[in-house]
């Protein structure tokens, strides 16, 4: 083959793009479709859960019109991260919605579902091995910590994909939590094109038409990978990329500007170089891809933290914000001591948590605001963590009325400082988790820890 055509309809799936953009790009006649589903981005809850960001509706939407597109020119369709955290229960999930599709339109198909949760008895053992490691800043890993996790995932490679599709006939792909560009590199490096045009382009259409110049929605993006170079090009007509567009977003989410590390080894960018070639298509050549000396596999884990309740309050009063972190403070203690009365000793940090988030002053970046100003008003969380849903909702019942009226020096009789949008102005949030692994596995293979069904749709 001389070239390679890869299309991307999105950036993630559930997320959107225009069926009229799918279609002009089915005319450019991709040899694969593929779409990332998932994210570590929305924090931790989809992996803790084992539930989707997105709504049934949506997914299927995208998933639908994916499914028919590459059905209708007999091309694979590959879909990784399925139910954004790609756990089981996000890979079920997900598997029902292609079922239903399948059912609801006729189609059959032959395909894979590789999973990506991991054993915890094989992390355990491979701890004891020496062959897991953090990734920086993460702490070490014990074997506790494997126990208490929810879930955990292994990011799954390219090499995954590339045996289901050309050694195993897959007509699709539904994998777990997988490296966005492992989707569109693992076809292109098995059938010998050079790894680093085609893992510079994985970069640029894992989000779909992110890497335009002025995107608008979510949308599609089709690549051209050859030996030397790829060009990118998105089908929407009112959509262009620029030479600027398509270097911007191999900056995109790395930690380095320069090099995007994989299981497999690193995309060095140094020496791209980045030419339009037409008003639309940006043609990248000069990328190169380095070898690991060990294959890696990236873990996430997910633990309960507990359950949480949430009290959303404005204050518009001066006095309070000229203070408020004393007021906070003060408050604070109180709110302990009202506790411990009430509720038969509970401490306060060791038996549940407060915390406060101030928005007008510092609720996005906390202690790291530079602005100093003080604003006319401000909006203030209290969040309640606590063992149980129960327990955090009663002691939030307490925090909201102590708050309502706690004073500040200059105040005199019963005065209300906090004015609340919701009756009851109690939010309960249910259970919420933390990540808690952010480490790399040296498996014996790239495949070992991902086990692959092959099935009959």
């Amino acid at each position: 083959m001389d070239e390679i055509r890869v299309l991307a309809p999105s950036g993630m799936l559930g997320s959107g793009y225009l069926e009229s953009s799918l279609s002009r790009a089915m005319e450019w006649e991709p040899h694969f479709l593929g779409c990332d589903a998932g994210s570590s981005d929305p924090g931790p809850d989809a992996l803790g859960r084992g539930g989707c960001q997105f709504p049934k509706a949506a997914v299927k939407r995208d998933l639908r019109l994916m499914l028919l597109a590459a059905r209708s020119q007999a091309v694979p369709a590959i879909v990784g991260s399925a139910g954004t955290a790609g756990g089981d229960l996000n890979l079920a999930w997900t598997r029902e919605i292609v079922e239903e599709i399948a059912y609801d339109e006729g189609l059959h198909f032959r395909m894979a579902v590789i999973h990506s949760e991991q054993d915890k008895e094989y992390l355990k053992r491979r701890l004891r091995e020496g062959r897991i490691k953090p990734l920086r800043p993460a702490p070490s890993v014990s074997e506790e910590i494997i126990d208490r996790s929810a879930h955990i995932v292994g990011m799954m490679g390219a090499e995954p994909f590339a045996r289901a599709v050309l050694d195993e006939g897959a007509d699709m792909v539904l994998a777990g939590r997988s490296s966005d560009t492992s989707i569109f590199a693992a076809l292109p490096v098995r059938k010998g094109f050079s790894p680093g045009p085609v893992w510079h382009a994985a970069k640029i259409l894992e989000c779909g038409a992110a890497s335009v110049a002025v995107r608008k929605s979510p949308d599609c993006m089709m690549a051209w990978v050859r030996q030397d170079h790829f060009v990118v090009e998105p089908p929407n007509p009112e959509y262009w990329c620029t030479p600027q567009s398509v270097a911007s977003h191999t900056l995109y989410e790395n930690a380095d500007p320069f090099y995007l590390v994989e299981s497999s080894g690193t995309l060095d960018t140094s020496k791209a170089r980045y030419e339009a070639v037409s008003d639309r298509a940006v043609r990248v050549r000069g990328s190169q891809f380095v070898p690991a000396k060990r294959y890696t596999v990236k873990l996430e884990g997910a633990e309960l933290v507990g359950y949480q309740s949430v009290v959303i309050g404005g204050v518009r009063d001066p006095i309070i914000i000229r203070q408020l972190d004393d007021w906070l403070a003060r408050m604070r203690e109180r709110l302990a001591g009202r506790i411990r009365d009430a509720f038969g000793g509970l401490e306060m940090d060791d038996d549940y948590r407060v915390g406060f988030r101030v928005y007008g002053l510092n609720g996005t970046m906390g202690p790291l605001e530079p602005v100093k100003t003080p604003a006319h008003e401000v909006c203030l969380f209290i969040e309640i963590t606590a063992s149980s849903a129960e327990l955090a909702r009663a002691i939030a019942d307490s925090a909201h009325h102590l708050a309502l009226h706690f004073p500040v020096p200059e105040w005199h009789g019963l005065i209300s400082g906090l004015a609340f949008p919701y009756s009851p102005p109690v939010l309960d949030r249910g259970a919420v988790y933390r990540f808690n692994l952010n480490h790399v596995v040296e498996p014996d293979t790239p495949y070992e820890m991902f086990p692959m069904e092959m099935v009959e749709v």
